[in-house]
């Protein structure tokens, strides 16, 4: 096919393997393939679809930092989950819904890293959730984990 090179795993018990250094900037398009050796026998080699970095990687939840609490709203301080390139687009979607039994969630979506969420009852329970997604060079959203749930109360004025 082509010249294939050696990631440093071969002959490897474990079922994963690292990509190096040099593969792990963002643009960037792998072909793969693998088999199972056991002593002088060899399986053929399994060829797997292109990975593309951009495309095919899951982007982790951003960072919750600081939750600031006043009567009608929350001020919320978050880190993306990966140190930003030079003109990427990210943005941030927020899902937040009152704590009671029939919660109904709201979205609104940010493209600071501190943002408010508004129009909230004063002394009440809210929770939310926020995820990243970074516009990739086809134009589409590549969207990340949300974050786990946080709750925390509006203060009473």
């Amino acid at each position: 096919y082509r010249n294939w090179s050696d990631l440093g795993c071969a002959k490897s018990p474990q079922p994963q393997c690292r990509f190096p250094p040099e593969l792990q900037r963002r643009r960037w398009t792998i072909l793969l393939r693998v088999r199972a050796e056991l002593g002088t026998l060899a399986s053929a080699w399994a060829h797997c679809p292109a990975f593309v970095a951009e495309r095919n990687t899951t982007l982790g939840p951003p960072r919750v930092n600081n939750v600031s609490a006043s009567p009608g709203s929350l001020l919320i301080s978050v880190s993306p989950p990966f140190p930003p390139e030079p003109g990427d687009i990210l943005q941030y979607l927020v899902s937040y819904w009152e704590n009671t039994t029939s919660a109904t969630e709201k979205k609104l979506s940010e493209s600071k890293t501190l943002f408010q969420i508004g129009n909230l009852k004063e002394s009440t329970l809210y929770c939310f959730s926020v995820q990243v997604q970074l516009r990739i060079y086809s134009g589409h959203l590549l969207e990340g984990e949300p974050s786990a749930p946080q709750c925390h109360r509006t203060a009473l004025s």
